[in-house]
């Protein structure tokens, strides 16, 4: 995607008030920003998302180069994403009184994210999954961080064997594929190779999660850091 293309910018209550996209059901919104974080709709339409921007079944949210994002979900739970990631929001539902309907499925496409798990992941521990390239990670209510190492190959990545890696910070993970499966618990690490059976790491593989201080300190206080910028951009070739 070129920065060239011309932008057209609207606010955030026009941009949710036309179109199909209003009928959609919201699975969460953009709480934390810095830098930029693009949304893919399933219609191929591409946006630039600011804060308080919603999230949506289907959606393939992307960090830009140097930008961090946090998305907050309806249950409660929260995804920082890294720089240059990329996510697909599947299928995340939550109602209170429906603990029958719940569901939290997504899928990391590349780099990294943070995730503390909400209510779904505490009263249905079954029905949250998270895929990437090499294996399904489940939740027994936790907070982990997972990295993918196979799709990207530079950076931190670059010293490390293609891999998905996952620290769990706590609570514990079940990192599954078609080869087996292994139980990683607070302050573990797992490594998931293509094509083989999950294993434990008994060392940190050293992979850092340092958003800007202005993005910690903003998620401490709950506050903006783009403060101000409530502008959506539909990005037009």
């Amino acid at each position: 995607m070129r920065l060239s293309r011309r932008l057209l910018c609207m606010t955030m209550a026009a941009a949710l008030a036309g179109g199909a996209s209003a009928a959609l059901a919201t699975a969460g919104s953009v709480t934390q920003l810095s830098g930029t974080l693009s949304v893919k709709k399933p219609d191929g339409s591409v946006r630039i998302l600011s804060q308080k921007s919603e999230v949506q079944n289907g959606d393939t949210l992307n960090t830009e180069r140097d930008s961090y994002a946090q998305i907050r979900f309806e249950d409660g739970a929260r995804l920082t994403m890294k720089p240059n990631t990329s996510i697909k929001v599947e299928n995340i539902s939550f109602a209170e009184d429906k603990p029958q309907e719940d569901s939290f499925v997504f899928g990391l496409l590349k780099g990294g994210l943070r995730a503390v798990t909400g209510l779904v992941g505490k009263r249905n521990k079954d029905k949250y999954q998270v895929g990437t390239a090499t294996a399904t990670i489940g939740i027994r209510g936790t907070t982990f961080a997972a990295e993918d190492c196979v799709s990207n190959r530079e950076g931190e990545c670059r010293r490390l064997d293609p891999a998905v890696y996952v620290t769990v910070s706590d609570g514990e993970v079940v990192l599954k594929n078609a080869q087996g499966e292994v139980g990683i618990a607070a302050g573990q690490f797992g490594l998931i190779a293509p094509n083989q059976r999950p294993l434990f790491l008994s060392t940190d593989p050293g992979l850092q999660f340092t958003p800007p201080a202005t993005f910690i300190q903003s998620v401490m206080a709950g506050s903006a850091v783009n403060t101000g910028k409530n502008l959506e951009c539909v990005v037009r070739k």
